[in-house]
């Protein structure tokens, strides 16, 4: 059972992580030949104050 993690920074619209995770989901099942409903995605979501790029955080950099 092939399970997929994604992190992304906080705040996109659900609409859009159900739609990655479909997408993702379809990707792993054309590469592996996997069943669909064998595959899991996992999104986790990390605040903006707990991502850094280039040493500063993505709230302060206003990402």
């Amino acid at each position: 059972m092939p399970i997929i993690n994604v992190q992304i920074m906080e705040g996109r619209d659900p609409d859009k992580i159900n739609t990655l995770m479909k997408n993702v989901t379809d990707a792993v099942s054309e590469s592996l030949g996997a069943p669909k409903e064998n595959i899991r995605v996992l999104v986790n979501e990390v605040p903006k104050t707990h991502w850094s790029i280039g040493g500063t955080s993505a709230e302060k950099l206003g990402k």
